[in-house]
């Protein structure tokens, strides 16, 4: 049983993407539907809205220079620390809904996966340092949930539409992605697999859409811990704290003028803590 702290209640309908910004000794996260960018201070737990986008963001990342790289609906923006937002790239693909979920790897590329337009048009992509963007997978109607492991060695990724989990082959030379295979296939009965994030032990955690829960696996794909939350759609998860020993909740299904919990952010302390996410370097 984990001692569930409430953190922030925004009423996000779709909460996602929390990201933890080691510079500032802060945790960001999103509400996709309506562009809210959110922040809240670990240490004295003020938080704050300090961006309302004119588009849905489906993801974010810190980029090295301190702006925000937002992946949007068709589109690619920056977001300068001053508040400016710079449109860099459009008509990405086609055959999108919107971008959901986002991560950068060591090198400063971002994979981000997308909504299809319908079941086998969403899929996977790769963002490089010169801004051009590389389709990796296809097949999807929902994209999600994104990690590397420890060694970075391989990479995990979220199939919502199928209820499964990958684990391919990653190159950090070049981004590329190979051997992919089933991590974990979810039953229906626990929830849709959304977002998620890897320990220091290469454990996974993978939140669970309608499942009201943040399930904990191991090395085969079996599940370790269970963190029960009091809302049904939890949306993704992310290490914080000075110690990256804090596991921080997105939830979903709020509405701006809701008295309840659904689309509040929480947080718990873990045993094995997590690592530094790493910052986007595309040149833009």
């Amino acid at each position: 049983m984990v001692s569930l702290e409430a953190v922030a209640n925004y009423h996000c309908q779709v909460g996602e993407n929390p990201l933890w910004n080691e510079r500032e000794g802060r945790l960001y996260w999103v509400d996709i539907e309506s562009g809210r960018l959110f922040r809240v201070d670990h240490a004295t737990g003020e938080h704050e809205c300090f961006h309302r986008n004119p588009d849905k963001i489906g993801g974010f990342t810190f980029q090295d220079d301190g702006s925000l790289l937002l992946l949007e609906v068709d589109r690619i923006a920056v977001l300068d620390p001053d508040g400016k937002r710079r449109v860099i790239a459009e008509q990405i693909d086609s055959g999108m809904v919107r971008f959901n979920d986002a991560i950068a790897d060591p090198e400063g590329r971002v994979f981000t996966g997308t909504i299809g337009k319908t079941d086998e048009s969403g899929g996977l992509f790769r963002i490089d340092l010169d801004g051009s963007v590389q389709t990796l997978w296809r097949g999807t109607g929902c994209a999600n949930g994104m990690g590397f492991s420890p060694d970075l060695r391989q990479f995990y990724w979220t199939c919502s539409t199928t209820y499964l989990i990958y684990v391919a082959d990653y190159q950090r030379e070049t981004g590329a992605l190979s051997n992919r295979r089933v991590f974990h296939r979810a039953p229906r009965e626990q929830g849709i697999p959304d977002g998620l994030t890897v320990d220091r032990s290469g454990r996974v955690w993978s939140a669970r859409w309608d499942g009201g829960a943040l399930l904990c696996l191991g090395a085969d794909g079996g599940v370790l811990e269970r963190a029960v939350l009091p809302v049904p759609q939890v949306s993704a998860a992310a290490f914080g704290g000075p110690e990256l020993d804090t596991l921080y909740v997105t939830t979903a299904g709020g509405q701006v003028d809701d008295r309840g919990d659904d689309g509040t952010l929480y947080r718990f302390k873990v045993a094995v803590p997590g690592t530094v996410e790493f910052r986007s370097r595309v040149r833009l």
